[in-house]
């Protein structure tokens, strides 16, 4: 257990992002409160405040790994309730343009557990630190700052029906967690700040998400996770089929304004367009247990606190609320585990400037963000910035995945990045690259 560094810290939001922050604030101060505008407390299943949260969410092997550091004994909590956990490497099947990428073992862990189950456990275990405790049904109306504006000192919060006043929630540290709907840039401007700039790629994605009954007539899963056909330039819808503790869920992926359908005929037809059909040869014939459900996502966004000339002492971003991936890469619940560890490592030493956790932070992001915004980039009519950098990495990437067909200390290397273990310069080493190039020569 930490030193005590003060007497309360606040979180806003009290989705993963923030039950991560939550988690790492209990060690460092005498109390502390996730504030949230939805009901926590007795809930299960997805929250209204989570619209995503219908659709399939991947954990990569980074996040579980910090997940289990943070919260031991969660992976084998989950998997003792039935939640599918299995080789990262094994249970994934990852298709490119119809080719299936050679399976490998890995000694890395997927938790197949889903959005809603996964965020539910960890409230559960948070809620058991002596120190937090959560305010739900709670709106945060705005922060709280000293007169010259140089420290936030809290926020100022309201009850979700209104019925009261907006009253002072004080803190010494206010932790932002409220995702890709955070209002700290405002907050900002009004304070008197800059605005925060921002680095965004457009690709207008949709998700359609349904979920079917077991058992499946015809099952390629198996014992495994999830099948995933990636979108490419060459081939721009994607889907992931994953086995989940209670029901097998299909989420079908379009971009730049391709809308997979709500209705089941029209979802299923789009979904016979992939070119690994025996997604739809799984599920033509099964009982869905709801209508497909849609959700829209416009744009990456990475808001760029590190380069601010000054910042309010006493605030911090997580997650979403600092920067914003795309679903399609299972990015997002990762990157807030890690944040999680550079705030770890942030109160560890302070409380130092919130610029060098920023900082700090900024470089913790810049490896998933190259990986996801370059990734979006490949294909042609994404708008956002195309660097050498960007071009070269996305002239690798076909040709690895090519080779990851073929070669299975490739499809590992790849793994492992992609799983956020290793950084992608892993792909670079020469053991790497030469068997890559090996393969696109005798390709």
């Amino acid at each position: 257990m930490a030193d005590r560094i003060g007497d309360r810290a606040v979180v806003l939001g009290g989705s993963v992002a923030g039950l991560f922050a939550a988690r790492v604030l209990a060690d460092f101060y005498r109390e502390v409160t996730v504030v949230d505008r939805d009901r926590l407390i007795g809930v299960t299943g997805p929250r209204r405040a989570v619209p995503q949260g219908h659709h399939i969410h991947g954990l990569l092997a980074r996040g579980q790994q910090i997940l289990e550091e943070l919260f031991p004994g969660f992976t084998a909590d989950l998997a003792g309730t039935g939640v599918p956990t299995r080789d990262f490497g094994t249970s994934l099947g990852w298709h490119f343009n119809g080719r299936g990428i050679r399976k490998v073992e890995t000694d890395l862990v997927c938790i197949s557990a889903g959005r809603w189950r996964l965020e539910e456990r960890m409230r559960d275990r948070v809620a058991e630190l002596p120190n937090v405790t959560f305010l739900d049904n709670t709106d945060v109306v705005g922060l709280q700052a000293v007169p010259d504006g140089d420290r936030v000192t809290g926020a100022l919060v309201q009850d979700h029906d209104g019925s009261q006043p907006a009253r002072p929630l004080t803190a010494d540290l206010t932790v932002d967690a409220t995702g890709r709907g955070t209002r700290t840039p405002r907050w900002l401007r009004e304070m008197g700040y800059p605005s925060v700039e921002e680095e965004q790629v457009r690709m207008d994605l949709t998700y359609t998400t349904c979920d079917f009954r077991g058992p499946l007539a015809h099952d390629p899963i198996g014992d495994d996770i999830a099948i995933i056909s990636v979108a490419t330039p060459g081939n721009p819808r994607g889907a992931t089929f994953a086995r989940l503790p209670d029901r097998y869920s299909v989420s079908l992926n379009g971009i730049l304004g391709d809308r997979p359908p709500t209705d089941l005929d029209g979802f299923l037809a789009y979904l016979r367009s992939l070119p690994v059909p025996s997604i739809f040869e799984s599920v033509r014939h099964a009982e869905p247990m709801c209508a497909p459900v849609s959700f829209r996502f416009p744009s990456s966004v990475r808001r760029r606190y590190e380069r601010m000339a000054r910042l309010p002492e006493g605030l911090l971003a997580l997650g979403d609320a600092a920067c914003v991936f795309n679903p399609i890469y299972a990015q997002g619940l990762s990157v807030a585990a890690i944040g999680a560890l550079v705030l770890r490592e942030h109160l560890r030493h302070g409380p130092r400037p919130v610029r060098r956790y920023f900082r700090d932070l900024a470089r913790a992001i810049d490896a998933p963000w190259d990986m996801s915004a370059g990734g979006d980039l490949g294909f042609p009519g994404v708008q956002g910035r195309r660097t050498l950098k960007v071009r070269m990495g996305n002239a690798l990437m076909s040709r690895l995945q090519v080779a990851a067909t073929r070669d299975s200390d490739v499809s590992r290397a790849f793994m492992r990045v992609a799983g956020l273990v290793d950084p992608p310069t892993a792909l670079m080493r020469l053991p790497v690259l030469s068997r890559v190039l090996w393969q696109a020569r005798t390709r």
